[in-house]
């Protein structure tokens, strides 16, 4: 924990009065969700979770994550433009993940069509933990990165004002004036207006696709406010609206409803569960549009876990990022060990290593949205079960990552105020746009830091487990 936080960890009374104005900090600022009861409605809202303190961050760490972003951004841009590596790449995980292989065949659906599409805007967020070697030192460590439904630059954009005024009440105010400004919000409403004047109708609207539950709808208003401040209309659909509603004409361009739509911005997408046939339907429209997708197909299909492992492999950097060395330097420097579980005596022997020894490793299947990844027992029942089945290439395999707990007290509504021993995840978001072969934008657009208690393996804040914090560099 920063130093300066022990004395207040422990003083009950200063805590309590702390916690009565975070979170009427968090009310008056916007940190809202919606509630688990009436999840599509906003007349009853609560404060979305937060840590009570901005909880330390190493200032190295924080900065080598800034500076990687747009690396990664050229990285992502770059291997979804190339059909070989994906084709390679995902081929053991089509033949096991039903999923993955409905997302690939319309992605080559599409590239055989031809794409219609001249403008790609990426919205990505790389997130990593910090390991605690033996020595004590730590090391930034890739978890994922996001490059679809990246979520939570709105509210976190907010979030840094409320821990601001709560080092003020408790006496910090020298600490309070060392928090960083932080606005994801603004930068991905640049990138999203980038792409909507690139597309060149002024009348045409920005879509929003979102889900049929939308708790966290005040995060996507954030980003949202933004494009109307530009004086770009905005309207939010989902993908059933898109299959009733939407229509191409004869030069691809999209319409929903009689309005041309030039940005179609993903905040829904990224799950088996939201997709019956009627849903796929309305994804290959989208995709065969001329509209700007965020994310297209094949960005989407870059953000699989399974491309995460490939890229880690020793010279894919180097195919992929050519005349590049220091963008690949920063890249590799984060990467923590991940393998393949593909079939035949390489996969086997990891297989092998990681039912032996189930607590030196996490188990991740090609999915997003948090709560997917197993671990240690339940990663070795899972492992001993499909060990000598194709389903196994489903999964990759990575180092657990180890990162040294702090103290900090978790505010959720209607739950008690207790100490927890917790451990932090930091997300970089990155915003890109490239017209044709060139990439007009190309920047870091903000930061994501969330915060659980040790005790709770995987999970973010959509998922109920994380909660929203600041990061105070140390």
């Amino acid at each position: 924990m920063a130093a300066g936080w022990q004395d207040v960890v422990r003083d009950a009374a200063a805590v309590r009065e702390a916690a009565a104005v975070a979170v009427d900090a968090a009310l008056l600022a916007g940190v809202l969700m919606r509630t688990g009861e009436q999840p599509n409605a906003s007349d009853v809202v609560n404060y979305a979770p937060f840590t009570l303190l901005p909880s330390p961050v190493p200032r190295a760490l924080f900065e080598q994550a800034y500076a990687v972003q747009q690396d990664f951004n050229l990285l992502v841009d770059a291997v979804s433009q190339n059909k070989e590596f994906l084709e390679q790449t995902l081929a053991s995980t089509i033949k096991v993940d039903d999923f993955t292989a409905r997302l690939f065949r319309i992605y080559v659906q599409v590239l055989e069509e031809g794409l219609a599409q001249t403008v790609f805007l990426g919205i990505n967020r790389s997130d990593y933990m910090f390991d605690c070697g033996l020595d004590g030192t730590a090391a930034l460590r890739q978890i994922e990165i996001n490059t679809i439904a990246a979520s939570f630059g709105g509210l976190t954009s907010r979030t840094a004002d409320v821990h601001r005024l709560v080092l003020k009440v408790l006496g910090k105010t020298e600490e309070a004036s060392q928090l960083l400004p932080n606005n994801p919000a603004k930068g991905l409403a640049l990138g999203i207006a980038k792409a909507w004047e690139l597309y060149g109708s002024q009348r045409a609207v920005v879509m929003f696709l979102v889900e049929e539950v939308q708790r966290n709808i005040f995060d996507q208003r954030c980003v949202e406010n933004e494009l109307w401040n530009r004086n770009i209309r905005v309207v939010r659909k989902r993908f059933r609206d898109v299959f009733e509603q939407g229509s191409l004409d004869a030069s691809r361009r999209l319409y929903m409803d009689g309005q041309e739509v030039a940005v179609v911005y993903y905040r829904e997408g990224y799950v088996p569960q939201i997709y019956n046939e009627q849903n796929w339907a309305a994804r290959l429209l989208l995709e065969r549009s001329r509209a700007v997708k965020c994310p297209d197909i094949a960005t989407q299909l870059a953000g699989t876990k399974k491309v995460q492992q490939e890229l880690s492999r020793p010279g894919t950097l180097e195919k992929l990022l050519p005349g590049h060395p220091e963008a690949i330097a920063r890249i590799r420097a984060t990467f923590a060990g991940l393998y393949s579980l593909d079939e035949g005596e390489e996969g086997d022997r990891i297989a092998a290593t990681a039912i032996a020894d189930p607590d030196r490793f996490v188990l991740k299947p090609q999915r997003e949205g948090g709560g997917n990844n197993l671990y240690g027992e339940e990663l070795r029942e899972v492992l001993e079960k499909i060990k000598d089945s194709p389903e196994r290439t489903s999964y990759i395999l990575m180092d657990k990552i180890k990162p040294q707990p702090a103290l900090n007290y978790l505010l959720r509504a209607h739950s008690p105020l207790q100490v927890s021993e917790c451990i932090s995840e930091l997300g970089i978001f990155g915003v890109y746009v490239r017209q044709g072969r060139e990439l007009v934008l190309s920047q870091a657009a903000g930061h994501l830091l969330r915060t659980k208690a040790v005790e709770h393996a995987d999970g973010g804040v959509a998922a109920g487990v994380a909660v929203l914090d600041t990061p105070y560099l140390v």
